[in-house]
Parts: structure tokens; C-alpha cells; sequence
């Protein structure tokens, strides 16, 4: 592999037909899928295989490339610890190895995994494979076999190993792709919750993300004593699991809350079921801290406007309102005026500060 590879006629327009399908989408299983069947044209072989591990489960993986037995990966958990081919390519990433350069062939031929292939009826006896190292918390595997005694050349192995660089970056580009959709999906649905803070949780209790003033009300409403290691409050945390253990994943825009109250104010935890990411189901606590309405400020209003009131201390704006109340958005902007007249306020800022200070 030393010195530099000088590419052939037809090789030059395999590679440049892969870097259009690389180029062609940022969706994962359909970049990958499409770019195989042109490596396979550069480098044939009898069987292959492209995985990507899970967001935050590096042992899991999904198989975006799977051209072997379906049982080879149904019970590929149970053999992995066995997989000298793994073993090989996590020791040396960005590296392509054939099999001689793994283990030794007596050593191969022994192996619990060679047998088990054999089983399969799936013979290995040539591997080609390089662990793509993505970064992030992320890796990827690209494994090429053959099943009968034809090694893998010098020439196919420097092939694969310019490609990989490309193949590792194309993967890293989806994979960056892929976080931010999530993030946008779960934005989308936060925003659905006016004046709130979140924390995001993979159920039970692993956090994926909270906004900057999270922290600050946790730490505000519960002791350090009533937080788990990971700063979150365990009554929740315990809340969380009943809600799913109860319910599972409840429609979206259908939360359930829970509530404590200290003198004049209360917080408000509103739980909402999120869109799944990445294979994981995630749920929004969305805290709210809420300043009761003075009681006479009831003597001064209409039931219908106190029922506003009370949701505009919750950080709701006029389209929400009205959603909840069953009207349209004017009817609530009428009746903000008419607010603002009767207790002396001149915005709704105004009329939120006044209530804290009550």
C-alpha cells in the first residue's frame, strides 16, 4: 500500500459516480444503501455489511447495508464478543484491515465466529473492514467478506481506504443532520408552551437537554436532598415513570401536570410526550412558575376574565388562551383591555409583575 494509488479509467468514474450518491441525500439508510452498490463494483465481494451505532448506545447498531443471512443479525448480539473482525477494527479506526492483518489464519478457522457463519451457510473466509470513526459518541463499521479462498488484494485495500475518509465524513454529516431535525422537533412542540423552561428526558431518567433557567427554578423548588445524582428532582423523575409505565406515550398535545404551591406562587410541571429520535421515546417537563391571582383581584373581575387572567399568569399568550377557552383570539384581546382598565396595568408585563409582588 505504499506509494500513490494511480486509478484507472474505469475506477476514476466508479469513485466519481460514488461521490454523487454520497452527495445526494443527508438520509442515512439511502446514502449508504446507494453507495454500496457502487463499492461493490470497486471492491466485489460475496457478502457486506454498514452499521451505524445508536446516539448515545455505541454497542447497538443499526445495519444500513445488511447483503447476509437475516440470522446473521438477529443473533449477531450473541456472537459480537466473538467477532474478531470488531475487535480488530476498533483497536486501529480509520484503518483498513483484511483478515490476515487481524488475526492469524489457524486462529480464524477456529474461531467460534467462523463457525458460526459456517452454520449460516455463509463461509468466511476472507474479511476486508475499517471502523469509521465518526466522533460524537458515533462509529460506524464497513465490512466486506468472501466466501471462498480469494484474499482481498493490496490494490482493493488502498481502494477502500481512500474511500474511507469520505465514507467516515458522510456518515459524521447525517449523523449532525439528524440531531438537528431532532432538536427542531422538539423545539416545535416546547413552543407549543409559552413562558416555560424544559428539561428533556429518555425515560427514566436520562436527560438530553434543558434550557438555560431550568436549573435555576430545580434548584429554587427542591432541596438538594429531594434531587437525584444527575439534579433532577426525584418526585418527578418518580411521576415520570408512573405516567409512562401507566399510559405509555400519550398522544402529543395531550400532557399531564403536576403541581406544588408556597404561599402566593406555584410551579407548574406539564409532561409532554415528544416525537421519537434516534429509536428513543423522550418526554418534555416543562416547569412553570406561576404567581396565583390575588383574591381581590376576583372581586374586581368578571368570571370569564379572571379565567384569562389566571392563564396569562401562566405565560400564555392570546392564541392559547383562546384555544383553551373556546373563543377567538379578539374576544381575548377584549377582555385584556377591559383587565388592564379595572386593575391599573398598562401591559401584560405589567399585570405579571404586579400579581408576583402580591
Amino acid at each position: 500500500m505504499k506509494g500513490t494509488l494511480k486509478l484507472n479509467s474505469r475506477e476514476q468514474a466508479l469513485i466519481f459516480d460514488l461521490m454523487e450518491v454520497l452527495t445526494s441525500s443527508l438520509e442515512l439508510p439511502s446514502v449508504l444503501s446507494g453507495s454500496h452498490d457502487v463499492l461493490a463494483r470497486l471492491v466485489p465481494a460475496d457478502y457486506a455489511a454498514l452499521c451505524v451505532s445508536r446516539p448515545g448506545r455505541t454497542s447497538e447498531y443499526d445495519w444500513m447495508v445488511a447483503q447476509m443471512p437475516r440470522a446473521f443479525f438477529e443473533h449477531y448480539h450473541e456472537m459480537a464478543a466473538e467477532d474478531f473482525v470488531r475487535g480488530a477494527v476498533v483497536r486501529k479506526p480509520g484503518v483498513v484491515l483484511r483478515d490476515s492483518e487481524m488475526v492469524p489464519r489457524q486462529y480464524l478457522e477456529r474461531s467460534a465466529f467462523y463457525r458460526h457463519c459456517r452454520e449460516l451457510r455463509m463461509p468466511l473466509e476472507h474479511v476486508m473492514a475499517v471502523m469509521l470513526d465518526v466522533g460524537r459518541d458515533c462509529h460506524g463499521g464497513f465490512m466486506l467478506y468472501r466466501d471462498r479462498p480469494r484474499p482481498f488484494s493490496d490494490r482493493q485495500q488502498a481502494l477502500l481506504q481512500r474511500l474511507t475518509p469520505v465514507l467516515t465524513g458522510t456518515v459524521r454529516n447525517c449523523r449532525m443532520l439528524q440531531e438537528v431535525a431532532g432538536r427542531a422537533q422538539y423545539l416545535e412542540a416546547l413552543f407549543r408552551y409559552q413562558g416555560a423552561e424544559s428539561i428533556v428526558l429518555a425515560p427514566p431518567s436520562t436527560e438530553v437537554m434543558r434550557t438555560d433557567h431550568a436549573t435555576t427554578l430545580v434548584e429554587k423548588w427542591f432541596p438538594p436532598l429531594e434531587r437525584t445524582s444527575q439534579g433532577l428532582p426525584e418526585v418527578l423523575v418518580e411521576h415520570l415513570k408512573r405516567l409512562v409505565g401507566a399510559h405509555g406515550i400519550q398522544k402529543l398535545g395531550v400532557p399531564d401536570t403536576w403541581e406544588c404551591t408556597r404561599q402566593e406562587q406555584r410551579l407548574k410541571v406539564t409532561f409532554v410526550p415528544l416525537p421519537e429520535q434516534s429509536g428513543r421515546k423522550l418526554w418534555a417537563l416543562l416547569l412553570q412558575e406561576v404567581s396565583n391571582m390575588p383574591s381581590t383581584w376576583r372581586e374586581l373581575l368578571t368570571k370569564r376574565e379572571a379565567e384569562v387572567v389566571e392563564r396569562v399568569l401562566q405565560g400564555w399568550d392570546n392564541q392559547l388562551v383562546a384555544e383553551d377557552l373556546g373563543c377567538k383570539k379578539a374576544t381575548v384581546k377584549q377582555h385584556m383591555k377591559k383587565i388592564f382598565d379595572k386593575l391599573g396595568v398598562g401591559s401584560r408585563a405589567a399585570l405579571i409583575s404586579r400579581a408576583a409582588r402580591r
